[in-house]
């Protein structure tokens, strides 16, 4: 393994009626007085692979064999990373802070075609993951957002959007790849600062 192995020590778990409340108060990135998910519709749920799409056009190898270690060690504790009943708060012998685990997060999204598409905003690798290991996914699926603030990137097009997700050795992204179609030049006034309402579940990767 290229990336430090890791022990899960310690998990507090978090019902569903929780993760859904502090869903709710999740602010934008650059905008902290906005909470796009305030008043949209959220449930948690089982959902086929083919109801959404990647909006990411790559995946790290690093980072699958990551979450493979993590369902190993969440296996212990009796957990599973695909199929979350509300979130985890995890701590390993290999950081002093914890870390929020939420199930993937999938937006419904109206498009200029007039369709609605479900895209993947946060959980690509652990979704990519889940598809390898044909396990159906639980979700918090996100409809009736505000138009104005609509995922900060356009779903993958075509018959098989996963069959353009490209898995990258290691964990370097060549500078030339076209991580996401980003809907706007400024893309991080679309991105939802999820760390505002949890604990290290991540953050924007450069311009990506």
């Amino acid at each position: 393994m290229s990336f430090a192995p890791f022990t899960v020590t310690r998990i507090e778990s978090h019902p569903v009626e929780e993760l859904l409340e502090r869903l709710k108060n999740v602010v934008m990135l650059k905008d902290r007085q906005v909470k796009p998910y305030f008043k949209a519709n959220l449930t948690v749920g089982s959902m086929d692979y083919d109801l959404f799409r990647p909006a990411q056009r790559y995946v790290l190898s690093d980072n699958l064999l990551k979450i493979q270690l993590l369902e190993w060690e969440l296996a212990r504790f009796g957990y599973d990373p695909l199929v979350l009943d509300g979130y985890l708060t995890l701590w390993t012998d290999s950081s002093d802070q914890p870390v929020d685990l939420l199930p993937p997060i999938v937006e419904c999204i109206p498009e200029a075609t007039g369709e609605k598409v479900n895209v993947i905003n946060d959980g690509m690798h652990r979704l990519f993951v889940g598809r390898l290991e044909w396990k159906k996914p639980v979700v918090v699926f996100v409809e009736d957002l505000p138009e104005e603030y609509p995922y900060y990137a356009y779903p993958i097009p075509g018959r098989d959007p996963w069959d353009q997700v490209k898995i990258l050795e290691g964990s370097t992204i060549p500078a030339s790849l076209i991580k996401k179609w980003h809907r706007t030049a400024d893309n991080k006034k679309l991105y939802r600062d999820f760390n505002s309402a949890f604990t290290n579940v991540g953050g924007p990767r450069g311009q990506g």
